[in-house]
């Protein structure tokens, strides 16, 4: 088992940025894929960024690459999203997801989750 805790949501103004953090713990955390969703009002779920056990390998969806970066540190068996040049669209609760296995960007691939913390770019 595996439980998450993501932080660092809140409102910021359109080319903020934000840092959003993902504590996991449980047993051999650092074992796991980590993931980066969002989901929107009256939008589906949908997967922004992941990052391999050992942090060699990240994938972005082609809306946040060049400004979100995904980072981890298994010492401290956390997860990061730097959100940087933040636009309205961003707006949406973003879930921390982990998962046994390679790193992929489909959400039922992810066995974890978070709780979300909102994040609110205003224009």
């Amino acid at each position: 088992q595996v439980q998450l805790v993501e932080s660092g949501g809140g409102l910021v103004q359109a080319g903020g940025s934000l840092r959003l953090s993902c504590a996991a713990s449980g047993r051999t955390s650092t074992d796991y894929a980590m993931g980066w969703f969002r989901q929107a009002p009256g939008k589906e779920r949908e997967f922004v960024a992941a990052i391999s056990r050992g942090g060699g390998i990240t994938m972005y969806t082609p809306s946040v690459k060049g400004r979100f970066t995904i980072s981890r540190d298994n010492a401290k068996t956390t997860a990061y999203l730097q959100m940087n040049s933040l636009k309205p669209e961003d707006t949406a609760v973003y879930y921390c997801a982990a998962r046994r296995g390679a790193v992929t960007g489909m959400a039922n691939e992810y066995g974890y989750w978070g709780q979300g913390t909102q994040v609110t770019v205003s224009s």
